[in-house]
């Protein structure tokens, strides 16, 4: 008995010698950079200007640096407001040793609207700061913005998924679910390219290129309204328009109007697929 024990004690022995080692062997890898933006939401909480003084967050010369940041790990990002309500999206990087991040701001149709490269002061899986510079001419003017790790959910209801594509109308129904010719004059007002923008605002032209309209736009909470707030092209008269919004996906966008408020059984539903289309120069 007393030999099969010290064999026992032994192989023991051997089984945590060989763990220790496996362990010692195989650190916990540590993430990069990227690795880290990428790994949470980001909201700001803070900001500092150049002498070390708090900045409220509704100061103009930091508001435009505020809201709910989310760095995907496909390279791709989006902002949005602390109303959650999309302010600005396109790709990202940051560089190897973390100094530096850069974002692209994209117009629906990929074209770069803004290009900007902020300092990393700090970069953990809970804080992260950069430095913005507000007068190119003067780099001793600076703010600080402060951003930590946080649980919020991205907004679901469908804000990128139209942003990030030009629309073509390339169908419309009538309530009996007949298709309307795109030139019949009961929806020939509502066909065109449409670019509703990662800030907001929208332009729509007609499938000639000739612009219709612009403003601003927003969808509802939950997805099912796209209001659009603008002007008419050339008579500049205004307009503020709710619509149903039917299909939202990375493919088709769908919705109905009705001519006639007072006749709900009326309506056309506005087809639009996605496209690959420039937007024309105003």
């Amino acid at each position: 008995m007393k030999k099969l024990f010290l064999v026992w004690a032994a192989a023991l022995a051997m089984v945590l010698i060989s763990c220790s080692r496996d362990n010692d062997n195989n650190p916990e890898i540590p993430l990069t950079p990227s690795q880290i933006l990428a790994s949470t939401p980001w909201e700001t909480t803070g900001a500092k200007d150049r002498n070390g003084n708090n900045v409220d967050l509704n100061d103009p010369r930091v508001n435009g640096f505020v809201g709910w940041a989310y760095f995907r790990a496909d390279g791709n990002f989006a902002i949005y407001g602390l109303n959650d309500v999309l302010r600005s999206l396109g790709t990202w990087t940051v560089d190897a040793q973390g100094k530096t991040r850069n974002i692209k701001v994209l117009n629906p149709d990929g074209r770069v609207l803004v290009d900007r490269d902020v300092e990393i002061l700090e970069l953990n899986k809970d804080i992260f700061t950069y430095r913005i510079h507000s007068d190119s001419s003067d780099p001793t003017n600076y703010y600080d913005i402060i951003h930590t790790r946080t649980s919020h959910s991205e907004p679901a209801n469908g804000q990128v998924t139209l942003a990030s594509t030009p629309w073509e109308t390339t169908g419309a129904k009538d309530n009996a679910g007949n298709s309307v010719a795109l030139n019949d004059p009961r929806v020939a007002g509502f066909v065109g390219y449409s670019y509703f923008k990662g800030n907001g605002q929208f332009t729509i032209f007609g499938l000639d290129d000739v612009l219709r309209s612009s403003g601003a736009w927003t969808l509802s909470a939950d997805g099912k309204v796209r209001n659009l707030n603008g002007t008419v092209a050339g008579t500049g008269a205004p307009f503020n328009r709710d619509v149903e919004v039917l299909v939202l996906t990375n493919a088709e966008f769908t919705y109905r109007i009705v001519p006639d408020a007072t006749n709900p059984s009326v309506f056309y539903d506005i087809i639009h697929t996605k496209v690959n289309h420039m937007e024309p120069k105003n």
